[in-house]
């Protein structure tokens, strides 16, 4: 299991995966999750996979792959975010044709979820989640974020905090207690992270950090969110519905 958020609003695109693929007593695997795809000063683009391992990194590949064709129509070449977004679901229906019969006689299902984001030009940041039959929806103002995995734990913090006004430092931080949430919660999901924080009309990545357990400043706000959540907890007041 995973879990991957991503986030957008006026000050561009925060992205969050963490790398745990396998957990148990006695097997945990980590793969990376995030996928960058870079053409400085013309375009950035970000995917997070979750699903199927060799599924999705069958598509992250396909797409590098394109990338280093030049006759080949690639997230190199789309005029837009969403004909990029559009490759995107074409590349998993490719591995889906090919790989989907093999994988069900062995009793395996196809299963892909993917957020996919970025910005080509002076196009606005766009953000948009991609489902197993290639199909997609986009974020919008109302809707700013997309979860793929082990989305429930993690869900409350940015329904009630992310919201128009923040900074990107700002959504990260939310995205990082959201992570917080989730890994106190469920043993499928664990370190190291992978952040990055795409602020617009950039059009280069300059701020992505790889997160581990020796991270001062992730063991710093995982300690105070417990804290401040204990004491918040203390200072309600307790149901009187029982009081004569």
């Amino acid at each position: 299991m995973t879990y991957c958020v991503a986030i957008r609003n006026q000050a561009g695109l925060v992205f969050l995966s963490d790398s745990r693929t396998n957990a148990g007593v006695d097997q945990i695997s980590t793969f990376r999750k995030m996928h960058i795809y870079e053409v400085p000063g013309e375009r950035v683009m970000v995917l997070l996979t979750a699903g199927n391992l060799a599924v999705s990194q069958a598509v992250a590949s396909g797409l590098k792959a394109q990338m280093g064709n030049p006759g080949e129509k690639s997230l190199a070449s789309c005029p837009n975010m969403f004909s990029a977004a559009k490759l995107v679901g074409d590349a998993v229906r490719k591995v889906y044709a090919r790989d989907a019969q093999s994988l069900k006689e062995f009793g395996i299902e196809f299963n892909v979820s993917l957020i996919f984001g970025g910005q080509v030009g002076s196009e606005e940041p766009r953000l948009f989640n991609v489902y197993s039959p290639g199909n997609f929806i986009e974020a919008t103002d109302e809707t700013p974020y997309f979860q793929i995995g082990e989305s429930k734990y993690g869900k409350p913090i940015l329904d009630r905090v992310i919201g128009g006004g923040l900074s990107l430092e700002e959504v990260a931080k939310c995205a990082l207690i959201s992570m917080d949430s989730t890994i106190k919660s469920n043993l499928s999901v664990g370190l190291p992270l992978d952040l990055m924080c795409y602020e617009r009309d950039a059009l280069k990545v300059t701020k992505h950090k790889l997160i581990d357990s020796r991270d001062e400043y992730f063991a710093s706000i995982r300690g105070r969110w417990a804290e401040q959540l204990k004491k918040v907890f203390n200072e309600l007041p307790e149901p009187g519905y029982w009081r004569s």
